[in-house]
């Protein structure tokens, strides 16, 4: 681990490196010349700010030499705009839960695992469900059972050589809370998705709308107090839904929430701005708050954690020279740099060793180990995240990965539970 190239552009020795790595594994779309004689493809991808950020689009172009425009927006808008418009991006961005809807609407097209360069290095948590042998692969959509394109089309666990998503970005989520405003007797209690419920927090709670995400956070909190109960969370029956929504409903018109937050920035700003103490949250938006001095805690709730998997998709309209620059956008996302970036914000890469060498010992040992800050570590944006002694909530890499109660998830019901999401949500 060298801690070398963190952050800025890349040099042009560090861009043939990645190209003669690319050659050396056979992918020819690592390799394709795309500056002789014809002007570099613009590549489009879609999503949300957690992965489209401007650092990681000028680190690609520079490595890569080929032009990119991000477009980002809340979760739910960019799934619609992807379902109704494959034309409209060459690269999806967003997390397994939507791939379902994107398979099913012909929005996206099998990814070749053979033009995948650092496939073998990719570990069991998406391969298998499994990142250790102990594990609970958790309830609901695991992203293993929809990687591969199965003989009959369908999405499922058994591998073949089409996947239906780059496996990259992933990371469990809960909730974040201000520990100048915890309750003095929550102090003493051990974390719980029942917070997000809990009288003492009545008014100052916020909830991420998106009814495959949120959703799940409010199943969990309501499960933890003791309001209902579910037979399988992933799979929730429309009684099941119908007790839950009864309950949420009863307490959205006693104003226990504030509201209802469709990006990072949002979340970052309504607890930045008091109007929440706590909030379903996501680990980028717990940096910034850090980074700007407000204590603010990534719970480790005692039910388990709701488990996400980034999941990048090729566009069924993505043809040609733009294809290949999708698969070198693709393997450049597994080649290093980017996982190391995206570790400072608190996410996981799918080959992780690689990332090593551009994170230091104490960074290394902080996000992936589990273990206490040796010094002060910065996160993407170079201010400091993690003060000295800090010990990331949760433990190791592992340990929070063996420890899903639920992945976000489409369920059976999908559409009876967007039903009665929005029923909530304008209560």
């Amino acid at each position: 681990m060298t801690g070398k190239e963190q952050t800025g552009t890349a040099t042009p020795c560090s861009r043939r490196r990645f190209l003669r790595g690319a050659a050396a594994l056979g992918v020819t779309a690592g390799v394709t010349p795309f500056a002789i004689g014809k002007a570099p493809p613009t590549l489009t991808v879609l999503g949300t700010h957690v992965t489209l950020q401007e650092q990681i689009r000028h680190r690609a172009m520079a490595d890569l030499g080929i032009n990119i425009v991000f477009r980002q927006g809340g979760s739910a808008s960019v799934l619609q705009k992807a379902t109704m418009d494959p034309s409209s991006f060459d690269l999806y961005e967003q997390w397994s839960n939507s791939i379902s809807l994107l398979w099913r609407s012909k929005a996206i097209q099998p990814i070749d695992k053979r033009k995948i360069v650092y496939w073998d290095e990719i570990n069991g948590l998406t391969k298998t469900g499994k990142i250790t042998e102990n594990a609970r692969i958790g309830a609901g959509d695991a992203p293993h059972q929809l990687l591969h394109v199965q003989d009959n089309g369908e999405l499922g666990p058994e591998h073949t050589g089409k996947i239906s998503f780059l496996p990259y970005v992933h990371n469990v989520d809960s909730f974040g809370y201000n520990l100048n405003t915890l309750p003095d007797t929550l102090r003493s209690e051990q974390e719980s998705w029942g917070w997000l419920l809990d009288s003492r927090y009545s008014g100052k709670v916020a909830i991420v709308n998106d009814p495959t995400i949120g959703l799940f956070d409010l199943a969990l909190a309501a499960q933890a107090k003791g309001f209902v109960t579910f037979n399988n969370i992933g799979a929730m029956t429309k009684v099941e839904l119908d007790n839950l929504f009864s309950v949420l409903i009863e307490l959205s018109q006693l104003n226990h929430f504030s509201g209802f937050w469709t990006s990072v920035p949002e979340s970052v700003q309504f607890m930045a701005s008091k109007r929440v103490a706590i909030e379903s949250m996501f680990s980028p938006a717990v940096t910034a708050l850090n980074g700007q001095h407000i204590p603010v805690r990534f719970a480790a709730p005692k039910e388990g954690y709701r488990g996400w998997h980034g999941v990048m998709c090729l566009s069924s309209a993505c043809k040609g020279r733009n294809q290949s620059a999708a698969y070198e956008y693709m393997n450049w996302w597994l080649s290093g740099w980017p996982g190391a970036f995206i570790a400072r914000q608190g996410y996981y890469i799918s080959n992780p060793q690689r990332s090593a060498q551009y994170l230091s010992k104490a960074e290394w040992n902080y996000w992936y180990k589990g273990m206490p800050a040796i010094e002060p570590l910065a996160g993407p944006d170079g201010r400091t995240s993690v003060p000295k002694g800090a010990q990331r909530t949760g433990g190791s890499y592992e340990d929070r990965f063996s420890n899903v109660a639920v992945w976000n998830t489409v369920m059976p019901n999908y559409e009876y539970s967007l039903q009665k999401w929005y029923e909530f949500i304008t209560s």
